[in-house]
């Protein structure tokens, strides 16, 4: 058996070129780290069965193909030159049959296989200043603005611009490497070859056309949004998809991915990051990648408890009161549902079993001191945060989500303040807690600003005035809201949201309007708020036309 899995083959997969894969892989562990992964378990096995199903049938062996579900709302999907694919949770909440998805992930994989990513020297570019992004930043130039060789914030000698370091020089980065579109030449190739590879896998190659038929009836064709700012559309491209198709076979009997997926997984294990600096944590993210790649057999049982023992450690250090025990509980039941789907039989699923019951005693232990330190009336607000992950059922549990929304409302954070009074409410108005949760909400209702936070009392709430007065109020926020975190709050939360359209469009208008400001600052010479607006819509609105001409504009300095 070990032979079989891991024996010198002619299938053996190499990384041909070391340094190019480092940085692609940084790039693939940044963009999950700067759109967040998506938690859901079932979808990304999906995405990974499928995509290795077609990645054994290339016969492409430079570099190893991981798969990732990031949490983007907008549907989407990229590839590195590395091998690393992406697919943003709005494509699957569009409810794609898994032909049309093998023909997504063929078109992916097939970028990476004709080397599209390596043929555009701007991507080239884009992944060494990447490398150096956290030092160097990325230069935004403004043809207008005085030269200053002492300016303190970025501009040196006759450069002009300012220069956009950490998060929001990697988010620069990242968004434009990741969402900048390819040729129509190579995307005809990625077509052709994307479905002959959902065929070759024993998949409909005509799910190319049903993919984008759904496409067109679900999303606007505009160059600003999504799928088609990346992958440029046209009749004729479906046309050619719906003749390749009927002349593609569907192969009965396909080569099976599991030998290909094992090798994966050890050609992961095997790479060793180059850059020391941030070696711990890309080492944590091949762990997982590797994991995904063949999350079957010893390897991946000592995998998903190197993962745990790492989370787990790290929580512990942290003081009683401040230990989310809670978080450390969802982990681990996420990982005995998998193994319980996979491999039931597996020996590491008895001790991932008796490690949760040690963290459930040991968070158990803990609990008449919480509720003690909460009868006292002396906390702040990450104490009510870890209670109620730490004790969700304890009898407490109502009055303290009544506290922390008070906290929330306090703080500005209205959308979370609305799901912890209803959290509150829940318990009715037989209950002091459930009482003021709804006295509550009647207050905030007239003056909340968030549109998620009016949709979540629309959908949730029961009493019907309450509810119609927070539609009537979501009516007329959803175009005049005034953050853009708030607009993009909402497109995460509730993508198919009765105002998805109009919040999209306002959030627009403000992104642009931010751009603007963006000139004016950098103009007078004020850098700080420069940067800041520059911040807002590289992480709120990255989809948005100001941030295409953010990221056009800005001169890469590697």
């Amino acid at each position: 058996m070990l032979a079989l899995f891991f024996g010198a083959t002619a299938e053996a997969q190499t990384i041909s070129k070391p340094e190019l894969f480092g940085k692609t892989l940084s790039a693939a562990a940044k963009a999950v780290e700067h759109y967040g992964a998506v938690e859901d378990p079932e979808a990304q096995r999906r995405i990974t069965d499928i995509g290795y199903e077609l990645a054994v049938q290339s016969d492409f062996r430079d570099f190893p193909f991981t798969f990732y579900l990031v949490d983007m709302p907008v549907p989407n999907a990229f590839a590195l030159p590395g091998g690393q694919i992406f697919v943003t949770r709005g494509m699957l909440d569009l409810g794609l049959t898994d032909d049309m998805l093998a023909c997504l992930l063929g078109h992916e994989i097939a970028h990476v296989t004709q080397r599209h990513g390596t043929r555009i020297q701007k991507r080239a570019t884009l992944l060494n200043v990447l490398s150096q992004a956290l030092l160097v930043g990325v230069m935004v130039g403004v043809d207008d603005e005085p030269e200053n060789p002492n300016d303190p914030y970025g501009r040196v000698g006759s450069r002009k611009g300012s220069l956009v370091q950490g998060a929001a020089a990697t988010g620069m980065v990242v968004s434009e490497l990741l969402l900048r579109n390819y040729s129509r030449e190579f995307e005809d190739e990625s077509d052709v070859e994307g479905q002959r590879l959902a065929a070759a896998a024993g998949y409909d190659p005509d799910g190319a056309r049903q993919l984008w038929e759904l496409m067109n009836q679900r999303i606007p064709q505009s160059n600003a949004y999504g799928y088609w700012n990346t992958h440029p559309f046209s009749d004729q491209r479906m046309r050619a998809a719906e003749v390749r198709a009927a002349e593609l076979k569907i192969q009965e009997n396909p080569k099976p991915p599991e030998d290909f997926r094992a090798q994966t997984q050890k050609t992961l294990l095997a790479y060793e990051p180059r850059n020391k600096h941030d070696s711990e944590e890309l080492r944590s993210f091949i762990d997982l990648s590797a994991l995904n790649a063949w999350p079957k057999g010893p390897r991946a049982d000592d995998l998903r408890l190197n993962t745990l023992h790492r989370q787990r450690d790290a929580e512990l250090e942290n003081e009683e009161m401040s230990r989310d025990y809670g978080e450390l509980v969802r982990a681990y039941h996420l990982q005995i549902e998998e193994v319980r789907a996979l491999t039931p039989d597996s020996a590491v699923l008895g001790t991932l079993e008796n490690e949760l019951h040690e963290l459930r005693d040991s968070a158990d232990k803990l609990l008449p001191k919480a509720l003690e330190i909460w009868q006292d009336g002396i906390y702040q607000t990450p104490f009510l945060e870890i209670f109620l992950s730490n004790y969700p059922t304890a009898e407490a549990a109502p009055d303290v989500a009544l506290a922390l929304g008070n906290a929330y409302s306090r703080i500005g954070r209205q959308a979370d303040g609305v799901d912890q009074y209803l959290r509150a409410a829940e318990t009715g108005d037989t209950t002091e807690a459930g009482r003021s949760a709804l006295v509550g909400l009647r207050n905030l209702t007239p003056y909340l600003e968030n549109p998620a936070a009016l949709q979540q009392l629309s959908d949730k709430i029961d009493d019907p005035k309450l509810r119609q007065l927070a539609q009537e109020r979501l009516d007329k926020v959803a175009s005049e809201y005034k953050e853009l975190a708030d607009g993009a709050e909402y497109l995460r939360r509730f993508p198919e949201g009765d105002h998805a359209e109009q919040i999209q469009e306002h959030l627009e208008t403000l992104a642009q309007n931010l751009y603007g400001e963006v000139v004016l600052y950098q103009g007078v010479g004020d850098h700080i708020k420069a940067l800041d607006r520059i911040q807002q819509i590289l992480t709120h609105a990255p989809l948005t036309k100001a941030a295409v001409a953010l990221r056009e504009r800005a001169e890469l300095d590697s």
